[in-house]
């Protein structure tokens, strides 16, 4: 049947049998016409919709409020939260009263630690980790630590056990009003605070009372502050997460469509114990079998389009469904229904090279500038960068492993540095297609010792970066602090990082069309390890396979032209010759 299909045969054959029982000798047989042919046009993915002035913005207490109506609790009603809150620690230490086990749960997640244990006893998390963005947390951790569920990380000497150390508000703030900073160390704002520094703009102090009394659960806000602004910037990483899907339209997300099914990212993350399902560490690339039953018990990950779709998904049109069901067997879903990523308007970065950082302007002094759409392109202390939006993802086969290089790991400076590497075989069972995000970056790595290095780029202090602009001393305070040798000599080399495509959903209608894949240009050329027709074939045999087709047409139309004489001249009672 792939075969047939493959080659164009298929459709004939099915015409040629519709004809023989359409046309059977039966003299009460009657030609029924058939229906007009129905032109297939490939569907392109539909452009942006027009943008419409938005409607006035609710005030965040206001929306806060209108919480109360979907939980069983009014926390503004407990008497541990009625005080007036100096710290962050100070209010977990109220939420723990009734949330006796909270903390300890939060504390045996990936969001507490930075620290995983892949399948082969190898430490990653951010914590062991050196990638091409930002490099390192190391070193960082006042800046970095920002987007850390805790308080007070700005060292080695951190306190992982203390339970109120824990941060609940960074996840379950329903005001839009609690914000952490970098270099506070993973503290929210307790004064008003100018920042960027010399920008002329502040930040409000969080009023934590208020906070505490409001907590809800996680929407896409909360996930958002650290997701979407990965690496300093909103939609800087991921590419398939970036602000515009605080409140996303159908076009960008069907899931996330604020006015339709308006998922919060805990719909599909869902949680046990605080801890949350799928990540970068935890793709399920495959899987088999129908949908999850609500209330059934399941060990599968929820956060996968399979717990909700089954792997056999198209159902709605008996004539293609079969063969689009057949596709699952080596696409991930992702594949054809994220056509393009960066979709919201706000773009993501495709390159970082640290190379050209601490270049100084005309004048000798740190310069910074935009691209024409008002992202940043160059800044002394971080180097060069290239953004852009509507990309078209990269493939590769891939069975939810990552092969990571850790901080030590020795590399070949005389290639690309994959800093990750997906794992998959072509054609494996265990494998599919996969659409991914590759950043690419030069970054420092030791001449000597060859393995990338640990820089203090963050900080007001005289071995940091972004204060001094001498790469000798970020290294040497850097790799000081990640308690690992440096020769002395550094260069910069190239590296790539993979990152897997999975939001930014479009309408089925904005799915990718066949031919986006079946022609010669075809957007998977050179996957490998799947037959792909319109792509790869035989000259002579395809010549052979259009002449069958061909044949096989006319031969029905001339099938069907002797039937309907014969059904003709039986009715004017005249013999008819069997054919």
């Amino acid at each position: 049947m792939q075969w047939l299909y493959a080659r164009g045969l298929l459709l004939p054959l099915m015409l040629a049998w519709v004809t023989s029982v359409a046309f059977a000798d039966d003299p009460k047989t009657t030609a029924v016409p058939a229906p007009a042919p129905t032109a297939v046009v490939a569907a392109q993915p539909a452009p942006p919709t027009p943008a419409t002035p938005a409607p006035p913005a609710t005030p965040p207490l206001t929306a806060a409020m209108a919480n109360k109506d979907h939980t069983t609790a009014d926390h503004s009603r407990f008497e541990a939260l009625q005080k007036d809150f100096k710290s962050g620690p100070e209010v977990t230490e109220a939420c723990l009263t009734c949330h006796t086990e909270a903390a300890k749960h939060v504390m045996k997640t990936k969001h507490w630690t930075w620290e995983y244990i892949d399948k082969s006893g190898k430490k990653l998390g951010k914590k062991n980790v050196i990638n091409n963005f930002c490099t390192s947390a190391i070193s960082n951790e006042k800046d970095c630590m920002a987007c850390h569920a805790g308080y007070g990380w700005q060292d080695k000497h951190f306190d992982f056990k203390n339970e109120k150390n824990v941060d609940c508000l960074v996840c379950h703030d329903s005001t839009a009003t609690y914000r952490k900073l970098p270099g506070d160390a993973g503290h929210p704002v307790y004064e008003r605070k100018e920042f960027p520094k010399d920008s002329g703009k502040f930040v409000e102090a969080a009023d934590l009372k208020m906070i505490a009394q409001l907590v809800a659960k996680p929407n896409r806000a909360n996930c958002g502050s650290c997701h979407f602004y990965g690496a300093g910037g909103d939609g800087t990483k991921h590419g398939d997460l970036d602000s515009s899907l605080k409140k996303p339209g159908k076009y960008l997300d069907v899931h996330m469509d604020a006015q339709g099914l308006n998922f919060s990212c805990t719909t599909c993350h869902q949680t046990d114990e605080h801890k949350v399902s799928g990540s970068r560490y935890e793709v399920t690339a495959v899987m088999t079998g129908n949908a999850h039953t609500r209330g059934a018990k399941d060990d599968k990950n929820p956060a996968s389009c399979q717990s909700c779709h089954g792997d056999k998904p198209h159902q709605q049109n008996p004539l293609l469904m079969g063969q689009l069901n057949a596709h699952t067997d080596k696409l991930a879903c992702q594949t054809c229904h994220i056509p393009e990523y960066a979709r919201g308007g706000v773009g993501t970065e495709k390159s970082w090279d640290w190379s050209t950082a601490t270049k100084m302007g005309p004048e000798g002094k740190p310069i910074a500038t935009k691209d024409s759409a008002g992202r940043r392109a160059f800044d002394s202390k971080k180097g060069t960068f290239v953004w852009d939006s509507y990309l078209i993802p990269e493939y590769k086969w891939f069975n939810g492993d990552m092969n990571y290089s850790a901080r030590g790991d020795k590399i070949d400076p005389s290639k690309t540095v994959n800093i990750n590497q997906p794992e998959g075989t072509a054609g494996a069972a265990d494998s599919r297609i996969w659409p991914f995000k590759v950043h690419r970056g030069k970054q420092a790595y030791d001449k000597e010792f060859s393995y990338l290095l640990n820089v203090h780029t963050a900080g007001e202090d005289e071995t940091a970066l972004w204060h001094n602009f001498d790469w000798q001393k970020a290294i040497t305070a850097g790799m000081a602090s990640a308690e690992m040798p440096y020769s002395g000599k550094f260069d910069f080399v190239s590296t790539e990082m993979s990152w897997p495509i999975a939001h930014m959903v479009a309408p089925k209608g904005d799915a990718l069309a066949c031919a986006q894949c079946h022609q010669a240009e075809s957007r998977l050329k050179g996957i490998g390890g799947v037959y792909m027709p319109g792509v790869d074939g035989n000259k002579y045999l395809d010549m052979f396979g259009w002449a069958a087709a061909i044949l096989a047409l006319l031969g029905v139309i001339i099938h069907g032209a002797l039937r309907t004489i014969c059904v003709s001249r039986k009715k004017r009672g005249l013999a008819c010759q069997r054919w």
